[in-house]
């Protein structure tokens, strides 16, 4: 976990940094969330199929999964300004050469799809899964740690207002838009350091909440894919990912059906409801630090119950909007929560390759939600059945929060002093 680059005692220089070129980076990333803007365009510039153009937002979430693996990996060798830095040229330069989609279909499932999602992939764990942990203690400020290490996160997510290719041709916009993201995400990697080993703030003790939710030892990888509370946090995440998937990327002509409203008006929508994701990202984590994570699993997918049900009936343009931005507020906090409950039960030392292999759950769901919801769409005419069912998942989904619990395990180190080295690694 990194911080940003200002001295650890710097709390307020931290901020600072983190409101701008911490965070913009994040609204880059963020901006594959507007990938169902895309999808019409596409169509009618290249005579591609619905399903054709969406297998292409399938294929780079599925590369961000397998690339956040061994992203976190890399992580226990090399500092995460390296991991982040190489995530933005692959991303920046894969949305660039999509630019030439006109080559074939193939050419964007290659650029956009899997180049494009291997420097997702790298550039979110490097800038995201990496701040749970560092060599020895949590590298982030435990007083408030759901919140703190999810601030710089929250661009990500209010990236998705920031692409709007109705108004071009796609293939000119990601020529321009491939720039711009190259040199924000490369630009935002320089200002992440590692604080020193051992640092924690002055004054920092965990609550007896905090306590009780956590594993009493480090897990090595091995270790945790043994355990069956890896596979049920997988699943969490798997089914919660799955949920808002599936509306991001019909998110669009869902807009269109719902409401009868044009083809401009509604990838302007899709801007709004996408700074939720960022707005839940936020929300749940702090939400987490005071009601506990797996509470906050528990909300969000009840929450989702509802959503689900009663959206198919939603004819008014505003609230239909309100209901989406809330879907993905759910969607975003499965990811401000579940770092931080995952280095929770399986310690903070080895929690970059534990999280990054976790975040395959997130290349599978983007398979399964998107290809599900767009079946059933086209089967049926209407989104009605699709959103049903999607809320009957997350009705059965509510147990496995109420289940899981951190695995146990032999006593852990000795927490070193506030603010010093731990004598063992001075």
């Amino acid at each position: 976990m990194y911080i940003l680059a200002t001295k650890p005692q710097n709390t307020s220089g931290r901020w600072l940094i983190m409101s701008g070129p911490g965070c913009s980076p994040w609204i880059a990333l963020g901006a594959v969330y507007a990938w169902s803007v895309f999808r019409t365009p596409l169509v009618r510039q290249f005579g591609w199929t619905i399903s054709e153009v969406t297998m292409t937002f399938t294929i780079s979430i599925f590369m961000l999964g397998v690339a956040s693996f061994f992203g976190g990996l890399w992580l226990t060798r090399r500092a995460p300004r390296v991991v982040a830095l190489t995530g933005g040229l692959f991303y920046g330069v894969g949305v660039f050469l999509a630019s030439l989609s006109s080559i074939g279909l193939w050419w964007l499932y290659l650029t956009y799809g899997m180049i494009g999602g291997i420097g997702l992939g790298l550039a979110y764990i490097g800038r995201g899964g990496a701040r749970q942990v560092v060599p020895r203690s949590p590298r982030v400020d435990h007083r408030h740690r759901g919140r703190r290490i999810r601030g710089g996160r929250a661009g990500d997510g209010a990236g998705g207002d920031s692409a709007d290719p109705e108004r071009r041709r796609p293939s000119d916009f990601c020529l321009y838009l491939g720039l711009a993201f190259l040199i924000v995400t490369v630009a935002g990697s320089f200002f992440m350091i590692n604080p020193p080993d051992g640092w924690r703030p002055v004054g920092w003790a965990p609550t007896a909440s905090v306590t009780a939710q956590r594993s009493t030892r480090d897990y090595t990888l091995r270790e945790a894919l043994g355990t069956w509370q890896w596979w049920a946090l997988w699943l969490i995440l798997f089914l919660n990912t799955s949920a808002g998937i599936s509306v991001i990327s019909q998110e669009a002509p869902l807009f269109k059906e719902l409401t009868a409203m044009g083809a401009v008006a509604a990838a302007g929508l899709v801007g709004i409801t996408s700074i939720g994701i960022a707005f839940g990202r936020v929300l749940w984590a702090w939400a987490s630090d005071s009601i506990t994570r797996k509470a906050a699993f528990i909300s969000i997918f009840v929450l989702q119950v509802l959503l689900f049900w009663i959206l198919p009936s939603i004819r008014s343009a505003s609230l239909l909007t309100v209901l989406a931005f809330i879907i993905l507020m759910c969607y975003g906090g499965g990811f401000g929560t579940m770092p931080t409950l995952t280095a929770g039960y399986f310690g903070s030392k080895n929690v970059g390759p534990i999280y990054g292999l976790m975040l395959t759950a997130w290349g599978f769901a983007s398979a399964f939600g998107p290809l599900m919801i767009a079946h059933m769409r086209q089967a049926s005419g209407s989104y009605r059945g699709a959103l049903h069912v999607i809320a009957g998942v997350m009705l059965v989904s509510i147990l496995l929060p109420l289940i899981v619990s951190p695995p146990s395990g032999a006593a852990s180190e000795p927490i070193p002093a506030p603010g010093r080295k731990d004598q063992k690694t001075a």
